[in-house]
């Protein structure tokens, strides 16, 4: 397999960047840029770095070698730790291709280690996510799949259906054997049992891709209620412009908050109401559609003003109390915007809210959508074993539905049939990873 290198990390001119080298060559790589054999394993040692072809020195630095396949990638695996400046990093990039090395690609060195068994699909989506983390639920949701506990999930109850379809295999195919009878009705708890688990799984609101995603609150109301003015409010800045002209916001504007350590998209539309202006009635139908596919609604209105019903979970908001007499609605937050009056309590509610609805669960959820189409062809596959086995239709036909049940939790952890998935996974990561 070619060589590949990557500037895995940069501090800048006054830090140190590192670039690392994996593949069968990377150790060669290191004895002619040191002019020295590599030095022990896992130990930091001083090294010039010299273009071999030009004699020139690049930098002075830190070497380390991590030989396969006691490393990341399970191959020979070499760190130069240099100093960040820009003209040190492209020399050193130049020596390396001289020497026949290639660049990395997105994903190269997480797609290599994958290759090697190092990590299974779900831990080297965890490595992603723990790179694209903003926030502390994000880090530790991603930690946790790094570091297997996703993939554990799933391989138990891949290794639940293998052991069950080794009773079912074994009644096909040793029928003159003295074996067990019913084989078949004796699999049917640990099948009902892990579809169970599967289903329940599966129920989980969306947590996982949510935290991941960010959670969408949407602020929903009349033109001239106060929208853009609470968006601003939330975020702390001028996001949206403000105006007293109605239908002033026209098209959707998102502001990316970070509330009790949770990703928090909020978005502001336009106005819902009636208008001839063909601009406005798309804003409007945005505006719609956004609010209808949002995890939380904020319904704001004017004081003294009439209220909508809106949906059980929505939060009613009702402004400018400073200048008119509060609509009277129990259970809504009363704010004025131009004061600042009731923002901080309305504020800590969201975040309760959001808390709530997304908190880190003992059991890890599911991140992505092609776990969860998995996950529901399993559960698929699985329902109609046992109603093939309630049913006595031919045991081939519960042996065949088990396999594939496993197949798709393997096609998960990429333990089977993945080639076609490994693009898509790794294509998602940076340089470097």
């Amino acid at each position: 397999m070619t060589t590949i290198y990557a500037l895995a990390s940069a501090k800048g001119r006054a830090g140190v960047a590192v670039m690392r080298l994996s593949g069968e060559d990377s150790g060669i790589a290191l004895a002619s840029l040191s002019g020295r054999d590599v030095p022990p394993p896992r130990q930091a040692a001083l090294r010039s770095f010299v273009d071999p072809h030009s004699g020139m020195t690049i930098d002075r630095g830190l070497a380390i070698w991590f030989p396969g396949p006691a490393s990341f990638t399970g191959e020979d695996v070499a760190e130069l730790h240099l100093h960040g400046g820009p003209s040190v990093i492209a020399a050193m990039a130049a020596a390396l291709d001289r020497l026949g090395l290639l660049p990395a690609e997105p994903g190269e060195f997480s797609r290599r280690a994958f290759e090697h068994g190092k990590l299974d699909l779900t831990e080297a989506e965890g490595i992603a996510d723990l790179v694209n983390a903003e926030t502390e639920a994000q880090r530790l949701q991603a930690l946790r799949q790094m570091d297997g506990a996703l993939g554990a999930v799933y391989e138990g109850w891949r290794g639940d259906l293998i052991r069950a379809l080794a009773f079912l295999e074994a009644d096909l195919d040793f029928p003159d054997e003295d074996l067990p009878g019913g084989l078949a009705a004796r699999v049917m708890p640990d099948l009902q049992r892990l579809s169970a688990e599967i289903r329940n799984h599966l129920a989980d609101e969306r947590r996982g891709e949510a935290l991941r995603d960010g959670f969408q609150i949407v602020i929903t109301g009349a033109p001239n209620v106060g929208k853009s003015s609470l968006l601003n409010a939330l975020a702390r800045r001028d996001v949206a412009i403000v105006s007293e002209i109605a239908g002033t916001t026209r098209d959707i504007i998102e502001v990316r908050l970070d509330l009790g350590g949770y990703p928090v998209t909020l978005v502001d539309t336009a106005g819902l109401r009636d208008s001839d202006d063909i601009i406005e009635q798309e804003g409007v139908r945005r505006a719609r559609a956004r609010a209808q596919n949002a995890d939380l609604r904020l319904q704001l209105h004017e004081a003294g003003g009439a209220l909508g019903l809106g949906e059980p979970d929505d939060l009613i908001v009702i402004n400018k109390v400073d200048i008119a007499r509060p609509s009277d609605r129990p259970g809504a937050f009363l704010i004025s915007v131009r004061t600042g009056e009731g923002i901080d309590a309305l504020l800590a509610a969201i975040e309760d809210r959001v808390v709530g609805m997304m908190g880190l669960r003992d059991v890890p959820s599911l991140t992505r959508a092609r776990h969860r189409r998995a996950l529901e062809a399993a559960a698929g596959h699985l329902d109609r074993a046992c109603a093939a086995v309630a049913g006595m239709l031919e045991p081939e036909l519960v042996a065949e539905d088990v396999r594939l049940a496993a197949r798709a939790l393997g096609r998960i952890t990429g333990r089977v049939d993945v080639e076609d998935l490994l693009d898509v996974v790794f294509g998602e990561f940076c340089i470097g990873k």
